[in-house]
């Protein structure tokens, strides 16, 4: 059992049947009445977020959460192959358990599989990848005065906001967060 008290980003808690990660928490002590902990969770099962407040000091349970390094293989209709780097083990994942890390996954991909007890919860995807432009407008000369953006498609089917200089072909970095475009590679 942890204390609400001791919540930190990136910390999973078992709650209402559920295993959550958080995401935000805020300590608050209003001037009257007890202090209590908002918090901003995501369920690791279905990937749904959720406010949730709690009691000041209360307890939860931790949620002791395995993370495994593996490769992404290959996509097979509506299964996802990844391969244990040490083992060579393989296991599927369905597409709607990981419907918007596909997004910023390419074959061959480094990820960790994420699991608890035994039932793959999702990957967990680095904080930046870096992706290929397939296709966006060319950037006409004297266009970057004005600050604006324009979309592209990136190699995964994936559409960003980029500024007008980037060209087909270039590699971006982007942030798996929040999907927006970070820098060149």
């Amino acid at each position: 059992m942890i204390s609400v008290n001791d919540f930190k980003t990136g910390l999973t808690i078992e709650v209402d049947n559920g295993i959550w990660q958080v995401l935000e928490f805020q300590h608050v002590k209003p001037g009257k009445g007890a202090a209590f902990v908002r918090s901003k969770l995501r369920n690791l099962r279905n990937g749904n977020i959720q406010e949730k407040t709690f009691r000041g000091g209360e307890k939860v349970g931790k949620a002791h959460i395995e993370n495994k390094k593996m490769q992404y293989l290959y996509a097979s209709g509506d299964a996802h192959a990844f391969m244990d780097t040490n083992t060579y083990e393989q296991i599927e994942l369905q597409t709607s358990q990981i419907e918007e890390q596909l997004k910023f996954m390419k074959e061959n991909m480094e990820v960790h599989v994420i699991s608890y007890e035994g039932e793959v919860l999702g990957v967990d995807l680095p904080n930046n990848v870096e992706l290929e432009v397939i296709e966006t407008e060319p950037g006409i000369k004297g266009d970057t005065a004005s600050g604006g953006s324009k979309p592209a498609k990136l190699e995964t089917g994936h559409s960003v906001q980029v500024p007008f200089f980037i060209n087909q072909g270039d590699v971006l970095v982007i942030n798996t967060s929040d999907g927006k475009y970070v820098s060149r590679a």
